[in-house]
């Protein structure tokens, strides 16, 4: 079993779109993120509160989904452990803003690029900030996400790939759904003090290498509301929400970007895990079939089958 903290934090996210101009209009006018550079059909975008080069890679392709997360390990011996503890990876060459990386998947498919060595984000003139301990300024436009939070798997076999992450990456179980037929349906894991980074969320169709959602984080609740109201305005497909989640009680709000990928605004307030000996929190079918934290029905395509409408 991996140390627990081999893996120091969610990097970035690899997200592809068959509508690249449409869905870099969405992420840069309406969620707020920043262009910080382009290598061929790919386009960098940070959040402003992002201390590395980017948290998100848009890239043009025939089809929406992930291609690939990046999680940051604690250090350049944490990643050689990585590597060597799960053989059936390979090694990548120094990217845009990364050094050299371990590429690996999951049980189920999906791509998981484990890297240490970083570029530092150095704020140019227009985007310098007036506190020093802030990477650069507020973009001052659409919701102004600070964060990207966390990546939410489909998958084929819930506990095969949470175990992975688990045994492999040292992540660890802080809430899952348990069926009546005591299967686990879906579970939350982290890696450091925020309640979780990855979640893995029962693919009733049995497809392999799905993405549910990727979310980012706001300051506020309020950012969420307001943020409703600009996709409205714009046209943008809400799906559910704004309403609270009963588990880990993140305020959030799904919609569909232009690109066909699902994307929720989280705010998961000041919830930390922050006791050593955290024993995991079970949810049953019934407790589940109440729907989230103030009675908004969790709705079918979302939960229970994961098959996204037409946005």
């Amino acid at each position: 079993m991996a140390p627990r903290h081999d893996v120091a934090h969610l990097g970035h996210v690899e997200l592809l779109t068959p509508e690249p101009e449409r869905s870099l209009w969405f992420f840069t006018e309406l969620m707020g993120l920043t262009e910080n550079g382009r290598d061929g059909d790919s386009v960098f975008l940070r959040t402003w509160d992002d201390y590395e080069q980017y948290s998100l890679v848009l890239t043009a392709s025939d089809t929406s989904g992930l291609r690939r997360t990046a999680l940051r390990t604690s250090s350049q011996g944490a990643l050689d452990r990585l590597a060597t503890a799960i053989p059936d990876g390979r090694w990548l060459p120094a990217g845009a803003g990364i050094g050299p990386s371990y590429l690996c998947t999951d049980p189920d498919g999906h791509e998981i690029q484990l890297y240490w060595e970083t570029t530092w984000f150095e704020a140019p003139p227009h985007l310098a900030p007036s506190l020093k301990n802030q990477p650069q300024a507020h973009p001052g436009r659409g919701i102004g996400v600070r964060r990207l939070d966390h990546v939410n798997f489909l998958a084929a076999d819930v506990p095969a790939n949470s175990g992975f992450v688990a045994d492999a990456l040292g992540g660890e179980v802080t809430e899952q759904i348990v069926l009546d037929d005591g299967s686990v349906a879906a579970s939350w894991l982290h890696f450091g003090n925020k309640s979780y980074d990855l979640v893995y969320t029962n693919d009733w169709t049995g497809s392999s290498g799905r993405l549910h959602h990727i979310a980012f984080a706001t300051d506020t609740r309020e950012d969420i509301l307001r943020g409703a109201d600009i996709f409205l305005d714009n046209d943008v497909f809400i799906e559910t929400g704004p309403h609270k989640h009963a588990i880990q009680q993140t305020f959030f709000l799904y919609v569909y970007e232009p690109g066909g990928n699902r994307i929720e605004l989280c705010n998961p307030l000041t919830r930390l895990i922050l006791a050593p000996d955290w024993r995991p929190i079970s949810w049953t079918q019934a407790e589940r079939a109440k729907g989230q934290a103030w009675g908004l029905k969790t709705i079918e395509s979302f939960h229970t089958h994961g098959t996204p409408p037409v946005p």
